[in-house]
């Protein structure tokens, strides 16, 4: 029998039995997590829903730097003996549901439970590409082809083959924070994607996947 995958590994299901200590809680629409700066000692695991992950810089310039959202963790680097703050902050854009763990039980479970500690590992290295690639993006590509990622992210395109073409709603500020340009090109590119077809309103933002095109083409 050949063996399961990380993948397989239902760490909702996990998480539910083997803890004695997680709670699961709704979260809110643009509702704090948790914020930069502030003691690291739980981890969360997004059941539904999606988070932007932000950091403030010295000079207090914000800058978006994830958007995570179901099966995926934040806070974890509450785990690192040598992290004892938070470095980012967490913020709902949508209405969902998290487990929190609190970090001794994370650690225990990632030293005990090999099935859950190979899961936790591919999920770091997945979002470490997710980083890179977030990077990249910012450095080489244009405004255009930042915002068409971060609507496909949203909608979690290419995200265990399974996407959700319904946008959490947000405004056109957010998102120009997020892509790191101006609400009047936001505004220009959300329209010239309506007209192609590759995004539709109609009281939600839908998501087509025909949007990757805009990242394809050169």
């Amino acid at each position: 029998m050949a063996r399961r995958t990380s993948r397989e590994f239902d760490a909702e299901a996990f998480l539910q039995k083997a803890t004695v200590d997680h709670a699961s809680e709704r979260i809110k629409n643009k509702q704090v997590i948790f914020s930069q700066g502030e003691p690291a000692d739980t981890v969360f695991y997004i059941q539904n829903g999606r988070v932007r992950l932000s950091a403030i810089s010295t000079h207090g310039k914000e800058a978006t730097l994830a958007l995570m959202g179901e099966k995926d963790f934040v806070g974890e680097e509450c785990v690192a003996s040598s992290r004892t703050l938070r470095l980012t902050t967490a913020t709902a854009i949508s209405d969902g549901a998290m487990i929190r763990i609190q970090k001794g039980t994370m650690i225990s479970l990632l030293k005990t439970q090999h099935r859950f500690s190979e899961m936790f590992v591919a999920f770091l290295i997945s979002r470490n590409a997710r980083y890179q690639e977030a990077l990249a993006d910012q450095l080489f590509n244009s405004s255009e082809k930042r915002l068409a990622r971060v609507l496909l992210q949203l909608a979690q395109f290419g995200k265990d083959g399974v996407a959700e073409p319904v946008v959490p709603k947000m405004t056109h500020e957010l998102l120009a924070e997020m892509v790191g340009t101006t609400r009047a090109r936001i505004s220009f590119f959300m329209n010239r994607f309506r007209k192609m077809g590759f995004i539709h309103y109609n009281g939600v933002l839908e998501v087509h996947s025909s949007l990757l095109n805009v990242l394809l083409h050169d």
